[in-house]
């Protein structure tokens, strides 16, 4: 009757052995280590370098615990782990100075963070650490703000550029496209050609709103945004910068960083175990809008630009081969570029390998096919500001794969296609909030947190084996198995854990013995029945699983619907909540019962359970004790 099958004993032992695997990685410390890495594709990163590393080290003094290499071809980076972060700053002031001849250029790039010490054969099985989050590990947490006035700026431009081709392709004529405020005005002579236009450019774009005027002898047309097609504008280019801040983070090797929107148009940004904040907010501020624009022919270049700068044409100053005057129409923006890539052409030169996707494709054959010979301009805009990143010539017509050169050194071409592979953002964002969590705060809140969840697990088991004896003692087994489950997924997801992770597992403990306190108080009822124990273990696990799969659903729902709907800390206690949900009823039902059954179920004539004081109406306390033990 209370017997379980060999599978079943074997499935609950693969079961520990594995949470007991996932788990351990946890209780190894991290160490403070430094990252050394490099952005130039004249300068690899390889195993003469691990040795360069640690002649540099030892000739300071500052010998580190352990230097490894890490990574494969464009991604390799030497890792070296010291025994306190006193030696791990000091030993970074150490490698900059030893490994950059030319420290304004530097040739290696050393960032400071922390290393798993988890072991190698641990992490070829796939066992992890969980992540810790920034309120437990340190690190910096911004938070950005996306400019929505530089979004209606380019959506406008984008709006007056195409209002111009497709006038042009459909030939309506027209006596000029102005742009004025957020409108962009189109001037006709008549009104047959204007309501012409106006059909043209409703068909393709919807959201515009038209409005006709005149002036004097010339008739307008005044096109404008929606406010419902701004508001998704703002709303896409939210989405576009978190995207690209995460190609960005993860290019420069920032590890488990948190990246989510913070209502309309604001990006929260947290580095955890990140402790160079500096070299964290250059990581942030790198971000850029790309443009591709075409130069204007009508200037003729290295001249005195004393002439009055064509309408539809911008003079820039800033950058390479300035002063030159461009287009104010971008032909391709960074958000077609698919991918780009270092390299050197057939002469040995720096160059940079781009790949467009179709419509960026399509619009660069098109310019190129006009303009083989002439120049164009690759933009940068940050803050505002343009910066002229090249100027180059049109060797021949080209599409979405094509290849551009002009770099001074293959570092110049790197860092030109860092920029191109991590896209364009929609606008520019300004930090409005900036926040360091040390490392000595987020050890505290693991200790206090460790210190809450082993105390109230110990609370939990001194009351449970003191009120229901034996079977208070399968519950405690049960209860630790169910937490070495739930921290064994944690570690096997990645999870990334925080403080309201640890309130969850903590609730997780309470949810769980709540199943086991059911059960036992379900074997009591079926004791006071009348009912042999064999019989009364059988019923209460069997009575008690409709109640325990009621109230744990109806949570899990709950739990679900924060997971959906929450965001940040919320979000992390559902995860680990919905877990713990499931976890528990594992570990509440199957394995407190396989525990049972391998104690109780080996004896055919069981006289009596050690299940504590088996309380019926209208007897003593020393006359329920004695029921108990017929």
């Amino acid at each position: 009757m209370n017997r379980y099958p060999l599978w079943k004993y074997i499935l609950i032992l693969a079961a520990v052995l594995l949470g007991l695997l996932y788990t351990a990685p946890n209780y190894f410390v991290d160490s403070p280590a430094l990252q050394v890495t490099t952005s130039k594709a004249t300068v690899k990163v390889n195993s003469d370098t691990v040795r360069t590393v640690t002649e540099a080290l030892r000739r300071d003094g500052l010998p580190p615990e352990a230097v490894s290499l890490e990574g494969s071809g464009d991604t390799s980076a030497v890792r070296a782990r010291f025994a306190s972060t006193d030696a791990q700053f000091k030993a970074k002031l150490a490698l900059e100075r030893d490994l950059n001849r030319d420290q304004t250029d530097p040739d290696y790039i050393v960032t400071v963070g922390l290393a798993k010490n988890t072991p190698f054969w641990m992490q070829k099985l796939g066992a992890q650490a969980m992540n810790l989050g920034l309120d437990l590990r340190g690190g910096v947490h911004f938070l950005l703000q996306v400019n929505a006035k530089e979004i209606l700026d380019s959506r406008v431009k984008g709006i007056q550029s195409s209002a111009r081709t497709l006038l042009r392709d459909q030939k309506v004529r027209h006596a000029g496209i102005d742009r004025v405020g957020d409108r962009v005005e189109i001037r006709f002579r008549d009104a047959e050609t204007r309501a012409k236009a106006r059909s043209v450019l409703a068909n393709a774009n919807p959201d515009l709103a038209f409005a006709e005027t005149a002036d004097g002898t010339d008739l307008k047309l005044v096109a404008s945004l929606k406010p419902d097609a701004l508001q998704k504008a703002v709303d896409e280019g939210v989405k576009q910068n978190i995207s690209t801040l995460g190609k960005r983070i993860n290019e420069l090797g920032t590890t488990e960083p948190v990246i989510q929107q913070q209502g309309r148009d604001r990006i929260v940004v947290q580095l955890p175990g990140v402790q160079d904040v500096a070299h964290a907010k250059d990581i942030i501020g790198r971000t850029a809008t790309l443009e591709y624009r075409i130069t204007d022919d009508s200037i003729t270049p290295g001249t005195e630009l004393s002439a009055a700068i064509p309408l539809n044409s911008e003079l820039f100053t800033q950058g390479r081969d300035v002063p030159v005057v461009v287009s104010k129409d971008a032909v391709v923006t960074g958000k077609s570029i698919i991918s780009a890539t270092p390299g050197f052409d057939e002469n040995q030169r720096p160059a940079v390998n781009i790949e467009l996707n179709a419509e960026g494709g399509r619009a660069m054959r098109a310019m190129t096919r006009e303009r083989t010979g002439k120049r164009m301009a690759t933009l940068l805009k940050e803050k505002g500001k343009y910066t002229v990143l090249q100027v180059a010539t049109i060797q021949g017509e080209f599409g979405a794969n094509f290849r551009t050169t002009g770099m001074r050194t293959p570092q110049e071409a790197a860092e030109l296609a860092l920029l191109l592979r991590a896209g364009a953002l929609s606008a520019p964002m300004e930090f409005i909030e900036e926040r360091v969590v040390g490392p000595q705060l987020g050890a505290e809140n693991i200790a206090k947190g460790l210190h809450s969840t082993v105390w109230g697990f110990v609370a939990i088991a001194i009351f449970m084996i003191i009120y229901y004896q034996l079977f208070g003692f399968f519950s405690v087994v049960a209860l630790a198995c169910n937490l070495l489950f739930l921290l064994s997924i944690l570690s096997m997801l990645q999870v990334t854990l925080t403080l309201p992770g640890i309130a969850a597992i903590a609730l997780a403990l309470g949810m769980a013995i709540d199943a086991n306190v059911l059960i036992n108080e379900r074997i009591r009822e079926e004791l006071r029945a009348g009912n042999t124990p064999q019989a009364a273990i059988a019923a209460g696990f069997s009575h008690a699983w409709a109640t325990i799969l009621d109230s744990n659903v109806t949570t899990l729902i709950v739990g679900l619907a924060l997971l959906v709907f929450g965001s940040g800390a919320v979000r992390g206690f559902a995860v680990v909540h919905c877990l713990g949900i499931l976890t528990s009823m594992f570990s509440a039902v199957f394995l407190s019962r396989g525990v049972v059954n391998l104690w109780y179920g080996r004896k055919k004539k069981l006289g009596k359970i050690a299940i504590g004081t088996v309380w019926e109406p209208g007897i003593t306390a020393a006359g329920a004790k004695s029921a108990a033990k017929k």
